[in-house]
């Protein structure tokens, strides 16, 4: 299936979710449609006008938000009261303040996590999950992407993540970044941020996409990016357990869900998909043959699509 037409915005407003963050939310297709979120990914990566294009204009009221630090939320780039939970609760904060019962959560990535921690932790609020891209934020995946795995698989992208920090520091990455990126000094922070975030825009797609690398270099995506990205998996996504998302499937067995994995995705491997799909059999699950991790792979576009075509009448 191919992406809806692009639209506009019909409404846009800043929320203020705490006294340091304010967040842009924006509203766009019907005002009088089946309501849903997006969730989009990172942490740090802000919503773009592609990700209305998932959904009917005439069906969906679809709701996207920057999360806390990136995009037009404010301030930029901040760690300072960030965290998987006070994003989970600014969902609710949006929900509430938009005067909408129970609505269709769609994340992707990153966005996956936060839409499970969110309906696990408010069920009653959702009406289906729509994930993309599982991601659970356990050590072996971060592990696999930033210390050991992935680099097997690219190491023409690895030798650029590797350059910002020297040899003595390699036994770390997660932790020489978020040294680096935390730095006093801009350029250490610019150079570490670049590094970081084209790393993730090399391995993406199932074929490399130079247009996708040349965004994430660029300096206020990737500062934003970096940070908040960095500062989230240095801090194992504040889960307790690591594997809590996981553990507590139960909560949200009977919501409708869809899962859809590409086979070659290298930034959220299947694995994880899988593991999610065998403790929550009940959810629809798809394997793509031919795509990696990016949300506008054919393979992935046309699945979600067909989903969200599903749900929209629910």
């Amino acid at each position: 299936m191919e992406l809806f037409p692009p639209i506009e915005p019909y409404r846009e407003f800043f929320l203020p979710v705490s006294e340091l963050h304010t967040i842009h939310v924006e509203e766009a297709g019907n005002p009088d449609g089946a309501p849903v979120v997006f969730l989009h990914g990172g942490p740090g990566g802000g919503i773009e006008p592609v990700y209305r294009q998932y959904f009917h204009p005439e069906k969906y009221r679809i709701i996207l938000f920057d999360q806390r630090g990136c995009g037009q939320s404010t301030p930029f780039a901040s760690l300072e009261e960030n965290t998987t939970w006070d994003l989970v609760e600014d969902i609710e904060k949006i929900r509430r303040h938009l005067g909408i019962d129970r609505w269709v959560v769609f994340g992707g990535s990153w966005g996956s996590t936060l839409a499970l921690a969110y309906a696990e932790t408010h069920p009653d609020s959702v009406k289906a999950l729509v994930l993309r891209g599982i991601f659970l934020l356990r050590q072996r995946e971060l592990d696999w992407f930033y210390q050991d795995g992935a680099n097997h698989l690219f190491p023409d992208a690895w030798e650029e993540f590797l350059a910002p920090i020297p040899p003595e520091r390699r036994g770390n990455l997660l932790e020489s970044y978020y040294e680096y990126l935390t730095s006093a000094d801009k350029s250490v922070r610019q150079t570490a941020a670049t590094a970081w975030s084209v790393w993730e825009g090399s391995t993406s797609k199932l074929i490399p996409d130079e247009g996708l690398r040349e965004r994430f270099a660029e300096s206020e995506f990737s500062e934003a990016f970096s940070r908040i990205e960095c500062h989230y998996f240095y801090h194992k996504g504040w889960f307790e357990p690591e594997d809590q998302l996981l553990q507590n499937v139960d909560r949200i067995r009977s919501i409708p869900a869809t899962i859809v994995q590409g086979r070659y995705d290298v930034v959220c491997p299947l694995e994880t998909a899988w593991e999610l799909h065998k403790a929550w059999p009940e959810a629809e699950f798809h394997i793509v043959k031919d795509a990696g991790h990016s949300v506008t792979e054919p393979g992935i576009r046309s699945l979600l699509i067909e989903a969200t075509e599903k749900y929209s009448t629910l």
